[in-house]
């Protein structure tokens, strides 16, 4: 039984997830409590610091030039213990300066896992159940979340325990689990062989264009709505932690549900859903008054992360096998290029207005919406958008 889990391509998924999610969750969690506690943050600093953070993100399409010498697996081996490494020293220093260089390393480990484990992923799922083993690994990230506030909840709420030795905890656990999955798991060889240097293939406008305006939405959420219930509703680490708590347990059973619809009813119908429910998301944040609205709008907005799998199976569909990889790694570049100075940008428009900050928001979600109907009915490869299959048609 052991053995056998140790050759499952499923299972080294799963844990690389779960472990990812581990220490991240953790991080994120404590962050804007911890930036505005112990370092005396505020908005433009935490925009500063959000941006230095994507700044590896924007940087994955060097995974293409790394794996022409280190395996993909062993390279998600190594950047998982990299962001172990980068959580563990974050409480340690609790200064600008510290939180800079810290988060840098956290970053790199984190955007180079979570590129490889979308190409492992894409390259050894089949396209049938792709969407509903990308949703049960999505509930699997959010049981483990929920089990990362529970366990911070209880550390320190009941336990006192400082923010440094929370953050060791963590990303100790990131880090081992690295070192072990690198000695116990086979190596498993390549179906097909990837690509290995950097392509931009005119095929997949649509998806580059929809994972650019997600790496914009993604930010507004990351950074400043949780800022926003911090700084304007005084809520505090246990109640953040509590909050997010809500998104763990619901996630559980939505994930794979919409992993099923995705199956059903398309990556189109699923896309729609998700942009128009961010419009009405982000322009309702941009005024509201009540705590308690907020927190509502918090949990709904995390909620339609989950359909963000649709554009990842829509890019599985359309894309050659062999092109995987290296598209993945573009693709995380380009979902990182508006949040290298976004943050920076809005964090700086917040002092003067946040609502407008959401605002911007809203009309990413309106653009995002608009180029849905450009994403056919039963995308593949040769058909990639709806123009396509208006050309077929006419000839």
């Amino acid at each position: 039984m052991v053995k056998n889990l140790f050759k499952s391509r499923e299972a080294l998924l799963y844990i690389m997830t779960i472990s990812m999610v581990f220490s991240t969750s953790a991080w994120m969690s404590l962050l804007n409590n911890f930036a505005i506690e112990a370092a005396s943050f505020d908005g433009s600093q935490i925009g500063i610091l959000q941006s230095l953070r994507e700044i590896p993100g924007f940087l994955a399409f060097t995974v293409v030039i790394v794996i022409m010498f280190i395996a993909q697996q062993r390279l998600a081996y190594i950047s998982m213990m990299l962001l172990g490494l980068g959580v563990i020293l974050t409480g340690y220093f609790p200064n600008a300066l510290g939180l800079y260089i810290t988060t840098v390393i956290m970053s790199v480990g984190f955007h180079y896992l979570e590129t490889l484990n979308q190409s492992l992923s894409l390259q050894w799922l089949n396209k049938a159940k792709a969407p509903i083993v990308l949703g049960k690994i999505t509930a699997a990230k959010s049981f483990t979340s929920l089990i990362v506030f529970v366990l911070i909840y209880i550390m320190m709420k009941y336990y006192s325990v400082e923010y440094k030795y929370v953050y060791v905890f963590f990303g100790g656990v990131t880090f081992i689990t690295g070192v072990l999955i690198w000695i116990f798991f086979e190596h498993f060889k390549d179906d097909v062989v990837q690509e290995k240097r950097i392509v931009l293939k005119k095929e997949y406008w649509l998806f580059y264009i929809l994972t650019l305006f997600a790496g914009a939405r993604r930010q507004i959420f990351i950074v400043f709505a949780a800022f926003l219930l911090v700084e304007k509703f005084g809520v505090d680490i246990h109640n953040m932690v509590a909050l997010m708590f809500i998104n763990a347990v619901l996630n559980i059973y939505f994930a794979p549900a919409i992993g099923k619809f995705i199956s059903k009813f398309g990556e189109r119908t699923t896309l729609r859903f998700e942009y128009l429910g961010l419009v009405i998301v982000f322009v309702s944040y941009a005024f509201v008054t009540n705590e308690y609205v907020a927190f509502g709008l918090y949990i709904i907005d995390h909620l339609l992360f989950s359909m963000a799998i649709a554009l990842k199976t829509y890019f599985q569909k359309i894309a050659d096998p062999k092109d995987i990889a290296s598209a993945s790694a573009v693709s995380f570049t380009i979902n990182h290029i508006a949040a290298v100075f976004l943050p920076f940008v809005l964090g700086i428009l917040w002092l003067y207005s946040s609502s407008l900050v959401f605002v911007i928001g809203a009309s990413i979600a309106i653009l995002s919406f608009i180029l849905s109907f450009l994403v056919p009915k039963n995308p593949m490869q040769g058909f990639e958008t709806t123009l396509k299959e208006k050309k077929r048609l006419a000839v």
